[in-house]
């Protein structure tokens, strides 16, 4: 009987969330990262050097990094449906305005203004995943969100390369209408944001009283099993050696996710494609990621295995980008940049699954966005030295070299993270007198 419950109510809490979630990652990540297309013609209209777009593309993680764990704090105190209509409204409005930059400065500053109007959005979404799944169920729950990120990639290219052709439209230039365009969603949905997400189970007017009372009771009694060695502080979720290590980690997941959101459309367009192409061709990878994503982090929930599943793929990744660097044909290009695709996208979701697991109350808010806001500075380096590097020898090769060897060093610390947990739990505590 309660296990029929537990199925029902799942099932429920899925439909009920997840794609709603993914919608708005959907809306969030396009706003993010279509800068990259929007490079394709406002580099030459505004006289961006390979540099120029590489800082001011990543200075978006630096308003990120700085707001992340205030905005996290919040979310947890305000609840989220408060606070993420807030975030998206914010967000829209900022995203629209890159359609009246100037140069550099004016590039710059609205690229960090979006930033933090962005933060506390992503992890306060994985936040919020653990208010209404258990651990075991969260690593294919987070996979589904987090396929919003390629998803978004697969149809928002042909979508902004599409958008590029509306120059000339009202005097605007095609990039300008692209900025203006896919901000409206962000508005229209924060909005929705308001009226449609329920802050936590036990304010779930759309679940049977019995669903609700599993769910609820569910949840009570994984916090409290792991309350005696859980952190619940601010100051311990910022403090922890875990977090730290796999904040780390992130920030070679983040500068691989970003060299591919910003630069992709740019590497593929050298070998002399029409823009229009290009945006075909770039949906190509993170189609096949999103299907990997899934089977991979269904196999991690299967299994209960987390290392290996972030190891191996942040190895694929690392490999992709080296062949990456060295090929000279699209069909080449286009595997290579589909294992950094599959890589990527597969070490998100059980990596992900880790912080919830020694973390809650409080300190999951802030270890959470901690570990995002560190990690995602990885958004900052890759980009920036991919172009910096860019502009020094004419190719991006070695730029492609870094990123993946941010990846191997992710994958590197995974294992010391793991073995120094695997220690800690084999020394048995002292006896207190």
């Amino acid at each position: 009987m309660e296990r029929d419950i537990e199925k029902r109510t799942l099932r429920k809490i899925t439909w009920r969330i997840v794609p709603f979630i993914m919608l708005l990652y959907f809306i969030a990540y396009i706003d993010r990262v279509n800068i990259g297309f929007a490079a394709l013609t406002m580099k030459e209209d505004l006289g961006f050097s390979a540099s120029v777009l590489g800082f001011g593309a990543g200075i978006f993680f630096w308003g990120y990094f700085l707001f992340e764990v205030p905005s996290n704090i919040i979310l947890h105190k305000v609840g989220a449906r408060l606070w993420i209509a807030r975030v998206m409204v914010t967000w829209g409005i900022i995203s629209a305005c890159m359609a009246f930059v100037q140069g550099p400065i004016s590039f710059y500053v609205i690229r960090f203004l979006l930033g933090a109007a962005e933060a506390g959005f992503f992890p306060g979404i994985i936040l919020y995943l653990s208010y209404w799944f258990p651990a075991r169920h969260r690593a294919g729950v987070t996979a589904f969100f987090m396929a919003a990120a390629p998803i978004s990639t697969a149809l928002g290219s042909p979508l902004s390369a599409a958008l590029l052709e509306m120059h000339g439209i009202k005097g605007l230039s095609g990039w300008q209408w692209m900025f203006i365009l896919e901000a409206i969603p962000a508005l229209i949905l924060g909005v929705v944001v308001f009226f449609y997400m329920t802050d936590r189970p036990e304010k779930a007017k759309w679940l049977k009283d019995d669903e609700r009372a599993w769910l609820v009771n569910a949840m009570n009694k994984e916090a409290s099993s792991k309350a005696a060695s859980a952190n619940h502080s601010i100051l311990r979720g910022l403090a922890d050696f875990r977090v730290i290590a796999l904040a780390l980690i992130y920030f070679g997941t983040s500068a691989g996710l970003y060299t591919l959101g910003i630069w992709a459309p740019q590497i593929i367009k050298q070998l002399g494609m029409s823009s229009m192409t290009v945006g075909f061709l770039n949906a190509i990878p993170p189609i096949v990621s999103v299907i990997a994503m899934v089977l991979w982090s269904r196999h991690s929930d299967r299994t209960g295995e987390r290392t290996w599943h972030v190891i191996l793929a942040c190895l694929a990744a690392a490999t992709g980008l080296v062949i990456a660097g060295t090929a000279n044909g699209v069909v080449g290009l286009i595997a290579a940049l589909t294992i950094v695709n599959v890589g990527i996208s597969c070490a998100k979701p059980p990596l992900w699954s880790m912080p919830t697991m020694f973390l809650s109350g409080a300190a999951a808010a802030t270890g959470i966005a901690t570990i995002n806001s560190i990690g995602n500075l990885g958004g900052f380096v890759g980009p920036a030295m991919i172009g910096w590097v860019k502009d020094q020898t004419g190719s991006f090769t070695g730029g492609l070299y870094f990123v993946a060897g941010l990846l191997v060093l992710s994958a590197v610390l995974t294992l010391v993270l793991a073995n120094s947990q695997k220690a800690k739990a084999a020394v048995p505590e002292a006896t207190v007198h």
